[in-house]
């Protein structure tokens, strides 16, 4: 009964959370409001996710968070000092082809939304086998270096995540 109620029961808890700090006002009317939102759209879109990834809710995933949000606000200090104290020839612009690990393509979004919401890195594009990622990075000294530490700060954790 309650599998019926909450198809995904991750989704509906984040939608809940998400239309609260979008009201930014916490009243009864605004909390009932994003139950019924948080109820609603997964029942209407759970025909839709037949195949949906199996995610491992725990430490796993509140290290990957801690991890993301750590890099973002570290990448925001270190574009701020590449633009205000570094000149334009000095910068070391590069585009990475980052080899992929992971499979799930949902895993893969995830990867690359990780790296474009960390300041002075965009993913690009996905190779069409899936197997490949291209990211363009602001200032990088060692290419290797810089996949090596995707990889390793993201691509291993998602891994665990989405097993």
């Amino acid at each position: 009964m309650l599998k019926r109620l909450f198809p995904h029961p991750g989704l509906a808890g984040i939608l809940f959370v998400v239309w609260l700090l979008m009201l930014n006002d916490l009243t009864i009317g605004g909390v009932v409001l994003a139950a019924v939102v948080a109820t609603g759209v997964p029942l209407l879109t759970s025909r839709f996710w037949l195949n949906r990834p199996r995610i491992r809710w725990g430490p796993s995933l509140v290290a990957y968070l801690g991890v993301v949000l750590w890099d973002i606000v570290v990448a925001n200090f270190q574009v701020a000092y590449v633009i205000l104290f570094r000149r334009n020839k000095d910068l070391r612009s590069r585009w990475l082809v980052i080899p992929l690990e992971i499979r799930s393509e949902e895993a893969i979004t995830t990867l690359a939304a990780t790296i474009s919401l960390t300041p002075g890195t965009v993913s690009s594009d996905v190779s069409a086998d899936g197997r490949a990622l291209l990211v363009h990075a602001l200032d990088v000294h060692d290419e290797g270096a810089a996949i090596r530490r995707i990889k390793a700060r993201y691509e291993v954790r998602l891994l665990r995540i989405f097993a």
